[in-house]
């Protein structure tokens, strides 16, 4: 089997290969290996399971399911760990500061374990919101043969004969704060929303970006919404296994495969499936580690022009189980490539083109959570791209399931989200307002927080859509309602939204795409000059450190320059 590689190519001939890597060689005898075993290539199987939350605890064992596909196509497995930051815990506290910082650890983590031991390719392995795209981050980054393998979602919780995710235990925390149910229905709620391993089971960020693995050409088709309970997993685990030998011997790369083109078809199955509007975050950052200018913008005008037909919590009725069973990721492509709202001469993982791999599928017409495109949910996308006045950069709002498409009123503003949260729970919103909610953005917060808790409350005491709620932060992908994040500039660096005051007009209009402070310039331009930038908290440490690379969000809040500034690719070592 290892006359297939040859070795004086690959970066592990430097750990390896020669008299002078005899010492190197040494450890991989004391850990067992064969001096076949080490002649072939190496494999990392990098694994972001953990025990801190349901998303990971099974991506361990898939990731060791990996190693019998590896073995089996000629090349060694070498498993490592990677962190992760589970939002459903840290929302709604100082730990959320930490969320977005660690996406972009994880792909450093990955980098630097795959640098330093000199591995040949990488299957990914993550199950919560900031490991997918860290994980695919580091793929990009590194650009050796790489595939993405999704944990799996969890499956849904059943309460009163209905399905139920988290998103509604943290709405019911409205309701109790509204008198509108007792401290019996939380705690019944509480117990059975979550009943057993995986992510997030409606259109969150975790699902999110597990279907954009998939549409960006990543992970193998129809993987990645299959549940984590399901045997089929680890079976998926060791086909990505088999597959990235491969990849290895065709030296296919993520840089092949993840195209402008690519980034496009991501954007637009993130819209047609009303999916979490930190993929317009999380698809810049991975563009920027291709070397592609993807902005905020160019996520918003694919969103603009895609129709909105998968059925999906939170805007929707089902969850990923319902999706999977209906025929997946590639299902829904099916019909978008149909109707020319897909690329499909895009490379994937299998060798094949998008196209190709889409024609080995066959349309479903009797399940009921993907529409044809032809008629769908809505004709535009579930997430809108904003422009204006108080966004000169951008922000973005997701409108999957919403009736009201434009907000005008007074503006009510907090500093930081707990001031805001308090006033939701003590009932101080009115009707009519736009919250808004700033110095949460990558600079300020630091961090750019989820404001979950906080939306999940107003949707909680009936407040959803009689409110808008404006910030520099972002929103969970299980946000409801007129929910408007990412706006840039941030309060930090002496944005539009550091300038606004108690009953100022904010006019928004999400059919238009627009986002409007009506102050006067003069009167905007006084502010201007007696505003003074804040000090944060964190003066020492990791978040002191990423405040100091982290760029807009419009860009992908992205801590370096990517690889438009490398001088060299990891691979070609």
């Amino acid at each position: 089997m290892t006359n297939r590689f040859d070795k004086s190519r690959l970066p592990s001939r430097h750990v390896t290969v020669g008299p002078e890597r005899a010492p190197h060689r040494s450890y991989y005898y004391a850990m067992g290996l064969s001096e076949e075993e080490i002649a072939r290539p190496f494999v990392a199987l990098a694994s972001a399971g953990n025990d801190s939350a349901p998303c990971n605890t099974t991506l361990n064992v898939q990731a060791d399911a990996a190693r019998e596909g590896v073995v089996q196509n000629g090349g060694t497995p070498r498993r490592f760990n990677t962190i992760t930051v589970t939002d459903g815990i840290a929302m709604g506290h100082q730990g959320m500061h930490s969320s977005l910082a660690s996406r972009d650890l994880i792909a450093d983590s990955v980098e630097l374990s795959v640098r330093g031991h000199c591995y040949d390719a990488l299957v990914g392995f993550a199950g919560c919101d900031k490991s997918l795209p860290g994980m695919m981050m580091s793929m990009l980054r590194l650009n050796i043969p790489s595939i993405f393998v999704y944990g799996g979602s969890i499956l849904p919780g059943r309460y009163h004969d209905k399905d139920v995710t988290v998103v509604d235990v943290f709405e019911v925390v409205g309701k109790f704060a509204a008198g509108t149910c007792p401290i019996s229905e939380v705690h019944a709620l509480e117990k059975v929303a979550c009943p057993g391993h995986g992510a997030c089971g409606g259109q969150f960020t975790a699902n999110t970006m597990a279907c954009v693995g998939e549409a960006i050409g990543l992970s193998l088709p129809n993987s990645n919404m299959v549940p984590a309970p399901y045997s089929t997993r680890e079976q998926i685990a060791v086909a990505a296994g088999h597959q990235v030998m491969e990849l290895i011997e065709r030296n296919l790369r993520p840089r092949d495969i993840c195209t402008r083109e690519a980034f496009i078809n991501a954007a637009r199955v993130v819209a047609a499936t009303g999916g979490s509007t930190n993929a317009a975050l999380h698809l810049p950052a991975m563009a920027n580690e291709a070397g592609i200018e993807f902005d905020l913008h160019d996520v918003a005008e694919a969103f603009k022009s895609t129709p909105y037909i998968a059925d999906l919590k939170p805007g929707g009725n089902y969850v990923a189980k319902d999706m999977y069973e209906a025929g997946g990721v590639y299902m829904l492509m099916k019909t978008m490539l149909e109707g020319g709202y897909l690329d499909g001469n895009c490379m994937t993982v299998t060798g094949k083109t998008l196209g190709e791999n889409i024609d080995e599928v066959s349309w479903n017409p009797d399940q009921k959570v993907i529409y044809d495109i032809k008629t769908p949910i809505r004709p535009t996308g579930g997430v809108v791209g904003l422009t204006g006045t108080l966004a000169p950069e951008g922000a973005i709002v997701k409108v999957a399931g919403m009736a009201r498409l434009q907000f005008e009123g007074p503006a009510r503003c907090f500093d930081r989200e707990e001031e805001a949260f308090a006033a939701v729970e003590k009932r101080e919103i009115n009707e009519g307002e736009v919250i808004i909610i700033r110095y949460e953005g990558p600079k300020g917060g630091p961090g750019m927080r989820e404001m979950l808790s906080t939306t999940a409350a107003l949707y909680g005491l009936g407040m959803g859509e009689k409110v808008a709620l404006i910030t520099d932060g972002r929103f969970s992908g299980g946000t409801r309602g007129f929910c408007i994040g990412h706006v840039g500039p941030e309060a930090a660096e002496g944005g539009p939204i550091a300038l606004v005051e108690d009953g100022d007009t904010i006019r928004i209009d999400a059919e238009a795409g627009t986002i409007d402070l009506v102050v006067p310039d003069d009167v905007l331009a006084d502010r201007r000059a007696k505003w003074q930038p804040r000090q944060n908290d964190y003066q020492a440490g990791a978040l002191w450190r990423y405040v100091q690379t982290v760029g807009p969000a419009y860009k992908g809040a992205v801590t370096h320059p990517g690889a438009r500034a490398e001088t060299h690719v990891y691979a070609d070592i």
